[in-house]
């Protein structure tokens, strides 16, 4: 596990976008994403970058279930808004909240990830440890699985919804066994909310309270981390 201290968010996504770059020099084609605050100055790189994509896959890891990809809060939009309405990609993959039949949308998914087996996953981390929607006490060996999200993580979330009650309770997510078969993991965190998940994801014990603590066991985990969010690192 590699521990990338930066001074703020801007520098973070400039090195993760830096570590991208390398990867696609070295013909990696397949891009996990993530949603939420955490990329947005990421994909900001990307966007303004020359680097082209219409080769690439991707490989989103999350979508709250009950939310359609024109609803402004899905991750759907949200990918929409902030990466493919400027860069082309070959396929854009994003879980469909609105299936008829979720446990086979969930079967697909987890096709589509075999068929694809990602080069560079993108994390951003809960302040419980959640990695996608992989709460606490999510089983290591899980696929793409239906979430319950936690009381915590729906509150993390209603500042995006005008109303709380509208928060979706469930997802589905890319499950931690999907996501530890990347072959190159990057995880960013912003800001001293995030200090302690990143201490337990470091130097924590390898355990499902901190989903995130798995990736002590990755062969090429990054960890890119602001001077508030590395804070009790030191």
């Amino acid at each position: 596990m590699e521990i990338i201290k930066v001074k703020d968010q801007q520098s973070g996504s400039q090195k993760a976008f830096e570590l991208i770059a390398q990867g696609l020099q070295n013909n990696a084609h397949v891009l996990g994403l993530a949603t939420g605050s955490t990329p947005i100055k990421l994909y900001q790189e990307m966007v303004k970058s020359n680097l082209d994509f219409s080769q690439i896959t991707s490989i989103n890891l999350d979508e709250y279930i009950g939310l359609d990809a024109d609803n402004p809060q899905s991750y759907h939009y949200f990918m929409n808004q902030n990466l493919f309405q400027f860069k082309k990609f070959k396929n854009s993959y994003v879980p469909n909240g609105v299936a008829s039949d979720i446990d086979a949308e969930i079967k697909n998914y987890d096709q589509i990830i075999a068929d694809n087996p990602i080069d560079i996953q993108i994390l951003g981390i809960g302040q419980n440890g959640h990695i996608g929607f992989n709460e606490p006490k999510t089983p290591f060996d899980c696929t793409t699985h239906r979430v319950q999200l936690t009381q915590s993580t729906i509150e993390a979330n209603a500042r995006f919804f005008a109303d709380k009650n509208d928060v979706p309770k469930e997802a589905i997510s890319m499950g931690i066994a999907s996501i530890m078969k990347s072959k190159h993991i990057i995880l960013m965190a912003w800001g001293a909310n995030k200090a302690e998940a990143i201490y337990q994801t470091v130097k924590g014990p390898i355990s499902e309270d901190c989903p995130a603590s798995i990736l002590q066991n990755h062969p090429h985990a990054t960890i890119i981390v602001d001077e508030a969010a590395a804070s009790k690192l030191d």
